[in-house]
């Protein structure tokens, strides 16, 4: 068991409850994502029971960063959320340079590869600007909004494995997001059990796809991830600082981003991506 995959699933949940920021991100400043990938598809091959050495402790961080955050995160994004945007911003610039290594740009992008990268991180970013669905939390599951909590969270899902991408956004386009962390926050199992399984299936099928494509064309793959990893960034974007003590908080927390990504990345630079 990989006991050490505790604190990097509990890093992934954190992010995965911050609308805009990707959990798959994430599992790339640790240098996990292909594995990430490979161990989701292969829970169901010959070696099931080493994807899931890998997987369980990964799965225990991620579900205990859920449990644990989902009210500071709510506290953080309530009454200090342009320095805890700013951090997360720091995350996500940070992990560009290592990527940009990874894929080999300066060798092998050409000018449609560029092209790819600029108009997904528009596409990306155009997100910003769309009106979330977000109604009332449900808080008691009925025949009715069960399968609608269950595909929110299977498409929830495949956004977090896609790096720029987050699935706690999805959520909130989907109108699902404040349910989510109300049933986190209240335990209510039913609720949590329904959006748990479409996740899981969502993780099963999307990382399949997302692993044969890395696979057959990764230098698109490459441009593509690159792209909503800078278009999210935008997303995230909560404005300008409005005073100085404000400023300066969102100075340092950017800052903290950017050497927390740079300490993990340097950690997992024996990682491979794909």
């Amino acid at each position: 068991m990989e006991w050490k995959n505790i604190y990097r699933g509990l890093m992934m949940g954190i992010s995965d409850l911050i609308p805009g920021v990707s959990g798959g991100t994430i599992a790339l400043i640790l240098g996990i994502y292909d594995r990430l990938l490979s161990s989701i598809s292969g829970c169901f091959s010959k070696d099931w029971k080493k994807h899931l050495l890998f997987l369980v402790p990964l799965g225990a961080g991620i579900g205990a960063a859920l449990l644990l955050f989902s009210r500071l995160i709510d506290y953080l994004l309530t009454y200090h959320i342009v320095p805890t945007q700013f951090f997360f911003i720091g995350l996500v610039l940070g992990v560009l340079p290592f990527l940009s290594r990874e894929a080999g740009m300066s060798r092998n992008f050409r000018p449609f590869h560029y092209l790819l990268l600029i108009v997904v991180g528009i596409a990306l970013a155009a997100t910003a600007f769309l009106s979330p669905a977000e109604t009332e939390p449900i808080r008691e599951l009925t025949a009715s909004n069960a399968p609608g909590l269950f595909f929110a969270g299977w498409l929830g899902s495949m956004a977090m494995l896609l790096p720029g991408i987050s699935g706690s956004f999805i959520l909130l386009l989907l109108g699902a997001y404040s349910t989510a962390i109300a049933a986190l926050s209240d335990l209510n199992l039913p609720i949590i059990a329904v959006i748990g399984a479409g996740v899981g299936v969502g993780f099963i099928i999307s990382s399949k796809v997302i692993h044969y494509l890395l696979s057959r064309i990764p230098t698109v793959m490459y441009a593509i991830i690159i792209g909503l990893i800078a278009g999210s960034v935008f997303v995230i974007f909560p404005g300008l600082p409005g005073d100085f003590l404000t400023g300066l908080m969102s100075l340092l927390t950017f800052l903290a981003g950017l050497f927390l990504t740079a300490v993990i990345g340097r950690a997992g630079k024996n990682h491979e991506v794909r």
